[in-house]
């Protein structure tokens, strides 16, 4: 049998598994023996810290060496709570021990006979106690100087894995040893050995079992290094892959316009990343390969004016484009802003979306499909059957993980290998960009648009809603909007405490609030007591997912024309919503939100001339949520932003619903991995660059891994 056929065995075939409990690792994603040596520690339980009695700290979980110096006393409570309780001593102290609903304890623990226990510290520092600590012979002296066997409990390191229920920690952990020792002979070594040798990485062998039962802190550091590592280095190598699939892919090939005519219908001068990030894009498209670039930048830096130029580019060639964002409201403002810009050049625009009647839609189905529309914007409406181009050269997404990969494709498919182009306001780092964007050629605009505002950012908790309330007053009285987010279905509460920012300090100094908004449990009801007892003199509407296409965009309408001084938003507005009048966004529960999710929806303000304010009420009072939210008040930067709440939420919350195209990493951490990424990433290029086909012997087995991450996420690896 192959090393690949034993790693292939179905899990039931391991010994202590079976049909039962193979249903339950089904649940986790295990079905074969490859699976379950897979299913990595989510944390480890390091029992080899050993304390004497008068040295404990409350608190603390470690190992005490004692003594049973009395029989356990078993007590019947009540029905369903029986409690056994003994004391042990050591050379210097003594410990009390409780076990709830453990009665066998009363036998299983002899007095005179010396145990470990491994628990969390309770009790007082001169009556230090522990409650249903783990437990075990100690048998020390008979093996000193030996690694605990792979039964002991304590004196070593243990590992803790993700469960499902009707698992336990021990079931997991013989099967995970049963399955070693099974395929220890064929566990797969597929890095290339000059570069094992080179990063100083230990075999897999090595890696496999001591990621899983560690001889020590060193042993786990160094297998953790090695599967990390690798699990990178494939996926450098299968986004390189990718990339170079789509190198060659021949494209369209348009003709360099005169920039003059496009610079000269704007109002103002582009900055240097906008230039840099147009002639990046204009030479992809004057070559021999089709386009396949992502143009990121922070909220406000001036994105769509590279698509525009894109979209000049291709008409002065004599080609079509699309322009499909993620909502009808996006998909309307790009359609007001481009043909503000483009229609006085002489260029053809036509909306797309799925509000239109029959007769709109066939109308534009027949300027498209004669060639009369040069450049299309609209929403997933694009992707239908019956949209058809006559010679389609540029593909333009905006806000890119919002899409799955299938809607793209069905997009790029109605032409020739037409170029396409990315656009995501979500900052992440380069070198993550580089993965998680492996098979797009990226552009970074860096830099803002002049005039562009810092927005003015505070964390208040509930105490300070009448004053937050009264600057509303005052922002509209001179003439302002606001918008006021909050969860959809969540409820609304406010408990936490904290300082409040000096602008509000202007305002009322009562400390008495409001009536608690715990009863509100959506923006529907929050809406209604808005309009009804906080501000009867103000108009204030409502905008949420849910309600119809046409009184959403009447609502978004009512407030970007200034006939609306408030409007009640769940994160719809997140995306696309540009209304320069806008001085003052208010996110309710703010720490239920990404932080780049509320980078985004502070970008909404401060697009005009006016000073901005962003106010984050906090509804948790966990450190984490504190700190968190200080981030988003110390800083405006989207890349640092970025970086933060990647590593507090990794990847696939970051993007939200893993489309981020990325199969599951089962190991590496995107966010805190970002040194061996680096390494990882060198790696693979300079193996691709020595045998780009990974044919040579040493590569054989890496090529066939590849291939099979290729299968497994056909969906995600486009």
């Amino acid at each position: 049998m192959s090393s690949e056929d034993t790693l292939q065995i179905g899990v039931r075939y391991i010994k202590g598994v079976g049909e039962s409990r193979e249903k339950l690792m089904l649940r986790l994603g295990i079905s074969t023996l490859g699976d379950l040596i897979c299913h990595f520690p989510r944390a480890y339980e390091d029992r080899t810290q050993f304390k004497q009695t008068n040295s404990l700290i409350i608190g603390e979980t470690v190992c005490v060496r004692a003594m049973a110096a009395t029989a356990p006393q078993l007590s019947h409570i009540r029905k369903g709570l029986d409690i056994v309780k003994l004391r042990a001593v050591d050379e210097v102290g003594s410990i009390e021990l409780t076990f709830f609903n453990q009665s066998f304890i009363k036998d299983a623990i002899k007095p005179g006979e010396t145990y470990i226990f491994y628990g969390k510290v309770d009790g007082t520092l001169t009556k230090p106690a522990m409650v249903n600590p783990l437990f075990e012979r100690d048998f020390s002296e008979e093996r000193k100087g030996a690694v605990p066997s792979q039964s002991s409990i304590t004196g070593r390191i243990m590992p803790v894995y993700s469960l499902t229920a009707g698992l336990s920690q021990k079931m997991m952990l013989n099967a995970v040893r049963n399955a070693l020792n099974k395929c220890a002979e064929d566990l797969p070594d597929i890095l290339p050995k000059n570069i094992v040798k080179e990063h100083e990485l230990c075999t897999a062998r090595y890696a496999y079992e001591n990621i899983h039962f560690p001889q020590d802190i060193k042993a786990l550091e160094i297998a953790r290094k090695r599967l990390i590592f690798e699990e990178l280095f494939m996926l450098a190598t299968a986004m390189r892959h990718l990339r170079e699939k789509g190198m060659e892919k021949t494209g369209t090939k348009l003709t360099m316009p005169d920039w003059e005519e496009f610079l000269k219908a704007l109002s103002f001068k582009p900055t240097g990343a906008q230039m840099r990030s147009i002639n990046e894009a204009a030479f992809d498209m004057i070559s021999d390969r089709a386009m396949n670039r992502l143009i990121q930048g922070d909220v406000g830096s001036g994105k769509t004016l590279v698509a525009a130029a894109c979209c000049f580019m291709t008409w002065k060639s004599g080609c079509q484009a699309a322009f499909m964002a993620p909502t009808e409201i996006l998909a309307k403002q790009h359609y007001s802003s481009l043909s503000k810009l483009l229609e006085p050049l002489g260029l053809h625009m036509g909306l797309l979306t799925g509000s239109m009647t029959a007769k709109q839609k066939r109308d534009i189905y027949a300027k498209l499909s004669l060639g009369e529309i040069d450049l299309i914007i609209g929403t997933h409406a694009l992707i239908s059957q019956d949209v058809s181009f006559r010679n389609l050269a540029l593909v333009i997404t905006d806000e890119q993980h919002r899409f799955g990969v299938n809607q793209r494709s069905m997009l790029t498919e109605k032409g020739d290998s037409p170029h396409v182009l990315v656009m995501s306001a979500t900052p992440i780092p380069r070198t993550l960009a580089l993965i998680i964007y492996g098979d797009l050629d990226v552009s970074v605009i860096d830099e803002m648009p002049p005039g562009r505002r810092d927005i003015e950012t505070y964390v208040v908790s509930e105490k300070h809603r009448q004053r937050v309330y009264g600057f509303i007053k005052k922002l509209v009285s001179e003439g302002r909007q606001a918008y006021i987010i909050c969860p959809m279905v969540e409820e609304l509460e406010g408990t936490a405490e904290n300082t409040p920012g000096n602008f509000l300090d202007s305002y009322d100094k009562k400390t008495t609030t409001l009536p608690h908004l715990t009863g509100l449990t959506s923006a529907v009801e929050y809406h209604k007591k808005l309009k009804a007892e906080i501000f009867p003199e103000l108009k204030v509407e409502l905008v949420h997912g849910k309600m119809k296409t046409k009184q959403k965009d009447e609502a978004m309408r009512a407030f970007a024309d200034g006939e609306a001084d408030i409007i009640v938003a769940t994160t719809v507005v997140e995306v696309g919503v540009d209304v320069p009048n806008a001085a003052l966004i208010i996110v309710e529960n703010a720490d239920r939100f990404g932080l780049s999710q509320l980078h985004q929806l502070r970008g909404r303000v401060g697009r005009g001339a006016h000073d901005s304010f962003c106010v984050l009420f906090r509804g948790a009072d966990g450190e984490n949520s504190r700190e968190r939210l200080e981030i988003m008040r110390k800083t405006n930067d989207g890349f640092k932003i970025a970086e933060q709440d990647l590593k507090i939420r990794g990847p696939g919350d970051f993007f939200g619903s893993r489309q981020h195209g990325l199969p599951e990493m089962k190991i590496a951490n995107l966010a805190s991995d970002m040194v061996i990424l680096s390494q990882a990433q060198t790696a693979a290029n300079e193996n691709l660059n020595a045998d780009s086909k990974l044919c040579k012997p040493e590569n054989r087995k890496l090529a066939e891994k590849i291939m099979q991450l290729f299968e497994i996420s056909a969906d995600k690896l486009n």
